[in-house]
């Protein structure tokens, strides 16, 4: 019997322009959840791979929405060689929070030649649910995400140091105070506080909100 997803990826599948696509793909995302089949987050994972942005964005959402069932798809179905898929399954895992996508994450802001690429690894650094892991384990992540930030810290992209500080934050808030990876997360901001560190206002003024709020 076909399951309740097949016809919407029927009809991603048999789409025969981009705006059929589009909104195949829209109806097929909004219909997400955490028990979703396995079929349907595939077919979305393949949209991503597509020459369509607007039918990628829905993907990501969709995928977002299934949450850490779309993580071990999308990690499988990586594509070395399509830099476009990449970025978009980036955003995706980003979105989603699950620690297995930590190492793509790593890689990504340390070496994504796309600024809104590494912009949203280095949110998706500092939003990782470490909380469910075992204590140890959360500690070795928390450690890779920290250093991670840290070198780039001082990327060429205003938006990518923007979002380093937002990440920074969000990590060491996650930490009781005086722990010495807080007091680095704090060191950092402080250097994005200063006009010889940093010479663009708006993260200069994330960066202070960001040590206002860690006190």
């Amino acid at each position: 019997m076909p399951f309740a997803s097949q016809p919407l990826i029927d009809a991603v599948d048999n789409a025969s322009s981009a705006d059929d696509l589009l909104r195949a793909v829209r109806q097929l995302a909004a219909s997400m959840h955490p028990n979703v089949e396995p079929q349907a987050l595939h077919c979305l994972v393949q949209v991503l791979g597509y020459n369509n942005p607007g039918a990628a964005v829905a993907a990501v959402d969709g995928l977002i929405a299934a949450g850490p069932a779309a993580v071990s798809p999308l990690l499988d179905g990586l594509d070395d060689h399509n830099y476009g898929a990449r970025a978009w399954a980036v955003r995706a895992l980003a979105g989603i929070g699950d620690v297995r996508g930590l190492e793509l994450l790593e890689q990504a802001l340390g070496q994504d030649i796309g600024p809104s690429v590494r912009r949203a690894a280095a949110r998706g650094l500092g939003q990782l649910k470490l909380d469910q892991l075992p204590p140890e384990r959360a500690e070795a992540a928390r450690e890779r995400c920290l250093l991670a930030l840290e070198r780039s810290e001082t990327d060429g992209e205003w938006v990518v140091r923007y979002a380093v500080s937002v990440a920074l934050e969000s990590l060491a808030l996650g930490l009781p105070p005086g722990d010495g990876r807080r007091l680095r997360a704090a060191s950092a901001l402080g250097r994005r506080v200063h006009a010889d560190h940093e010479d663009t206002l708006v993260v200069r003024q994330r960066a202070s909100l960001a040590l206002r709020r860690l006190g």
